[in-house]
């Protein structure tokens, strides 16, 4: 039986980054990417343990928040930008979560909610 060795991951080092937040009504999601868009840092809030309903509440958000940017810090990031997208109830708490750390400077908020709009005409109905 060969045994591969597990290869060792690169010495990055991210100075700035971007925080992009997708909430929905049943979880929250978190990604951490570089400028090139490599990400750096990410996942749920079933990573931090929550299952089921739990994951939705804001609580589990601001986790999951002080978690990856305690990982990021270690990969030296300083300054962050900050995307929202979705409608969920965590937002506020992820702002808060960034802002308990302190650390880290926010450069920009950016708000990327997809808006509905009534989409194209209907077809007109048929005469007799």
């Amino acid at each position: 039986m060969v045994v591969k060795a597990k290869a060792k991951k690169k010495d990055v080092k991210v100075v700035s980054g971007v925080v992009h937040v997708h909430t929905t009504s049943n979880n929250t999601l978190i990604n951490i990417v570089d400028m090139e868009w490599n990400k750096i840092v990410g996942g749920g809030t079933g990573k931090v343990g929550y299952k089921g309903s739990k994951k939705s509440t804001p609580y589990a958000a601001e986790v999951l928040t002080k978690q990856l940017l305690k990982e990021a810090q270690a990969l030296w990031l300083k300054e962050i930008g900050l995307v929202f997208r979705g409608t969920g109830m965590a937002r506020d708490w992820v702002f808060k979560a960034i802002n308990e750390i302190g650390v880290i400077d926010i450069q920009y908020i950016k708000e990327e909610t997809p808006i509905q709009f009534g989409g194209c005409k209907g077809l007109r109905p048929k005469r007799n």
